[in-house]
């Protein structure tokens, strides 16, 4: 059975850069809300994103943002079932850090708890604390970020690091106590460089088409599946896909489209315009990486970065399903248009349909 999870809300106004689309905040009691009734409705995990610095425009578009180890943190103590993954920024805390806390969250909700390694592509995230090494990061991260992976798991399985190389070097470093069991480890990413890095260090690897292949083609993300699963084969390991997907749905096909019509019509531009300039940053990025699937939603003045499916509950429950079967994808992880919505949506209207769910499941 295919594992869905939730792109949960915690920079202000979800995955949809306009002034027409659902306007909210993120709080905790948003976010417990809609982890609970993922958690109800028998999803698998949540995924909590870590944003410094948004994109202003009139929607303010990320300009408020929750933490993410602590926002999990208090996830982890009113949830008991479901997966939670927060995501740290490489250059904002040492790896030892990073660990213990995991550890942490881990001793709140033993064997539920993972990591998202977020190597970072927008230098004014970084810029503005003083921690951006500089352009020449752009060429390194993702080496940047294996040693940051290979002294966590240092840690957790012996307790000590000793590690040596060229961006981080362990003195006799401890850390107890040890983590329940494994901490899952993932990313997103999208270049060829950034699959050898998920394909090496990771357990699972967030996928996306971006934008720029259309409304409801759920195959188009075949290539980045592929690239993935070639990558893994080379490191001689088996790495799954977890789609990134925008859910917009309705009664019918046609209900959900205008909104979908209404939201593109409300495109904030000048966030999207300083979403772009930051992307353009990267002057080496390869075209599918996650800089250039965001130019590449601001070139077509299309308010979302992420693949989208829109249309009436069955219109989904199909495209999903057909999503499902795509060798290499073992899950897709969803947002939504109105978080509080869009879940009731899924659990009681769209999930029940799908083949690949099994009818869906509701955990009291």
């Amino acid at each position: 059975m295919v594992k869905l999870g939730v792109f949960i809300p915690v920079g202000n106004n979800g995955w949809i850069l306009s002034a027409t689309s659902p306007q909210y905040l993120p709080t905790f009691e948003l976010n417990r809300q809609v982890v609970q009734r993922a958690e109800y409705y028998g999803l698998d995990f949540v995924l909590s994103m870590i944003k410094f610095r948004g994109y202003g425009g009139p929607t303010q578009y990320w300009d408020y943002n929750l933490e993410s180890f602590t926002l999990m943190a208090g996830l982890a103590a009113v949830t008991s079932r479901i997966a939670l993954f927060a995501s740290i920024a490489v250059l904002t805390m040492p790896p030892p850090v990073t660990a213990r806390m995991a550890v942490t969250i881990d001793s709140i909700a033993p064997g539920r708890f993972g990591i998202n390694i977020v190597t970072g592509w927008q230098k004014a995230e970084y810029e503005q604390m003083g921690v951006w090494p500089g352009d020449a990061y752009f060429g390194y991260r993702y080496d940047f970020a294996s040693e940051y992976v290979q002294i966590m798991k240092e840690l957790w399985s012996d307790g000590v690091s000793n590690f040596k190389g060229k961006h981080f070097q362990m003195d006799d470093c401890r850390l107890l106590p040890a983590p329940s069991g494994h901490i899952p480890i993932v990313s997103a990413g999208a270049s060829a460089r950034g699959m050898k890095f998920v394909a090496a260090y990771c357990d699972l690897a967030f996928t996306s088409a971006g934008v720029g292949d259309g409304l409801n083609q759920p195959r188009a993300i075949v290539p980045a599946v592929t690239q993935l699963r070639e990558a893994a084969i080379a490191k001689g390991r088996e790495i799954g896909g977890l789609v990134l997907l925008l859910i917009i749905a309705d009664e019918t096909d046609e209900a959900a489209m205008r909104k979908w019509e209404h939201y593109k019509e409300g495109a904030d531009l000048e966030a999207m315009a300083w979403m772009g300039s930051q992307s353009a940053k990267d002057t080496r990025a390869s075209a599918n990486s996650t800089a250039r699937l965001i130019g590449g939603s601001v070139e077509q003045r299309i308010p979302t970065a992420l693949q989208t499916l829109c249309g009436s509950y069955a219109t989904v429950a199909r495209l999903l399903d057909e999503m499902a079967e795509i060798p290499g994808v073992a899950g897709i992880m969803m947002a939504f248009d109105d978080f509080l919505l869009g879940i009731e949506q899924f659990g009681t209207r769209i999930q029940p349909l799908m083949k690949s769910r099994l009818g869906g499941t509701v955990v009291d």
